[in-house]
């Protein structure tokens, strides 16, 4: 049992801090990316890792499929092969396509996009073909350093799982319940951390509760007192 005082919120965002070292490299491989490299590194990136997006992205590029301009000019056989290794390539080079599509007729680059205010920039970018929150919150976060916290599978089962919010808590709930706690500077930093953390430790199947630093005070431990 957590003794009177203890704040779960503070200690995950300790735990999270434990991290930033091993993610900040991430960080700046989003940040050196240009928008639209962002956008499809996270169309690519469902249902993968982040070596298979890095090697998607790498063949992307050796075959100038990068901008608007290359994936438009390409045929979609093209862009289903440089995807191939990051799996669901069909489905991937289809949206790719269509988010190229839709961004040509926009007449206003993803710049101009991400230098709207937030409730604006993101309603104009869940309009894209795929783009749900959470990818506009990621393109918000990395190339508009909005401060807030994209919620990914990973970071809403630690969140579940801790009891900081409802089992049945939609998206904008768990969002706003870390971000109630976690200072804007950091939130970029946090979002990949708390991957991380779901990834190596609280994982989906067979979570690593006796090597968790919070498995005391979690709702959900497997570990037995």
């Amino acid at each position: 049992m957590a003794s009177r005082g203890f704040d779960l919120r503070a200690e995950l965002l300790s735990v999270a801090r434990l991290f930033y070292d091993d993610v900040s490299s991430i960080l700046e491989e989003f940040e050196a990316l240009s928008p639209f490299e962002l956008l499809i590194s996270t169309i690519i990136s469902q249902n993968t890792n982040w070596k298979n997006v890095q090697r998607a992205m790498r063949n992307m590029r050796e075959r100038g499929l990068v901008t608007i301009d290359g994936v438009l000019k390409a045929d979609v056989s093209e862009l289903e092969d440089a995807l191939r290794v990051a799996g669901l390539y069909r489905v991937k080079a289809r949206r790719i396509k269509e988010i190229a599509e839709r961004l040509r007729s926009w007449g206003v680059s993803l710049d101009d996009v991400l230098s709207m205010p937030f409730s604006y920039a993101r309603a104009k970018l869940m309009e894209l073909p795929a783009v749900g929150r959470k990818t506009a919150d990621v393109m918000l976060a990395f190339k508009s350093r909005a401060p807030v916290i994209p919620i990914d599978t990973h970071i809403e089962r630690v969140a579940k799982r801790l009891g900081l919010v409802d089992e049945k808590a939609d998206y904008e709930e768990v969002r706003l319940a870390l971000e109630s706690f976690v200072s804007p500077h950091e939130r970029a930093l946090f979002h990949l951390a708390l991957i991380k953390f779901g990834r190596e430790v609280c994982r989906a199947r067979n979570p690593s509760c006796s090597q968790c630093p919070l498995s005391t005070y979690c709702k959900s431990s497997n570990v037995k007192l």
